[in-house]
């Protein structure tokens, strides 16, 4: 039986690390080849030695989703080595949390460009080349779906005191969504977005160094959650636990497979049954 994903072309930004790492792997796995992205070259390039050794095929595209160049360095990447594309999932990001009050403009702006901006780009940017796709595809009577799947949280649907930037940018995302399904069903691409619950990452994980920062994209972030607080969260989870990356790659590789051809516009809660926060 031939994988589900056997020569389709997948773009994956946020992809050397946690969720996106997890997603690279899955759609390799079903015989995808990946672009792999990350805001650092190491663990891009580590990400795709994986991929390689394991028999599949897959190529770097290292650098910030926030840059003004980044959008086209990533179509490119994808048109120069695969010749097109058929799968686009918009991953990467952060957080930079605080109460509005003291919530910079910086804050602000870099949560905002990295969850919303960017996305927006890299759409705008596959564009023409999914429309000369589809075209060619009509001409020779070939019927061929293609995928956008856009990372969302639960913050976005409902809020998360102390991320009103990130949730704001979550819930942007929900709106393109929405919108590029209407403006690229023409084009037989179905669009859709997952919605994240508590997922365990780096992200999310509480630091061995409560004072510790991670350099992203220039600045320096503290990361991680409280360990008190991660465990309240953990017990307000139905299944009464965080999930993992390869669980939350799980529920965008769903939207990838063959069986959700006429699914289009929609927002999946990976979140292991928690409704709200």
């Amino acid at each position: 039986m031939a994988a589900t994903l056997e020569g389709k072309v997948a773009l994956v930004t946020g992809a050397g690390r946690g969720i996106g790492r997890a997603i690279a792997l899955k759609f390799a796995a079903e015989g995808a080849r990946v672009v792999i992205n990350d805001l650092d070259e190491a663990p891009a390039r580590e990400v795709v030695a994986e991929i390689r050794a394991l028999g599949g095929q897959a190529v770097a595209c290292a650098g910030s989703v926030a840059a003004a160049d980044f959008a086209d360095r990533l179509v490119g990447t994808a048109v120069r080595e695969y010749q097109g594309i058929d799968i686009i999932v918009n991953n990467a990001g952060y957080t930079w949390d605080n109460v509005i009050q003291k919530m910079t403009d910086e804050q602000w702006y870099a949560i905002m460009d990295v969850h919303l901006t960017a996305p927006f780009r890299i759409l705008r940017a596959a564009q023409p080349v999914i429309r000369a796709q589809f075209n060619a595809d009509q001409d020779a009577g070939r019927q061929v779906s293609r995928r956008v799947v856009n990372i969302s949280s639960v913050a976005g649907l409902f809020g998360n005191a102390g991320q009103a930037n990130y949730s704001v940018g979550k819930a942007g995302i929900e709106g393109l969504t929405k919108t590029l399904a209407k403006e690229w069903g023409r084009m037989n691409v179905t669009v859709n977005c997952v919605a994240y619950g508590l997922i365990k990452t780096r992200l999310t994980e509480a630091p061995a160094d409560a004072n510790a920062l991670e350099n992203i994209d220039g600045r320096d972030i503290k990361l991680g959650v409280n360990p008190n607080l991660l465990s309240a969260m953990e017990r307000m989870i139905p299944l009464g636990r965080a999930g993992t990356p390869e669980e939350a790659a799980n529920a965008v590789y769903l939207f990838c497979l063959p069986e959700a051809d006429y699914v289009s516009g929609q927002t999946l809660m990976c979140t292991g049954g928690m409704t709200g926060i």
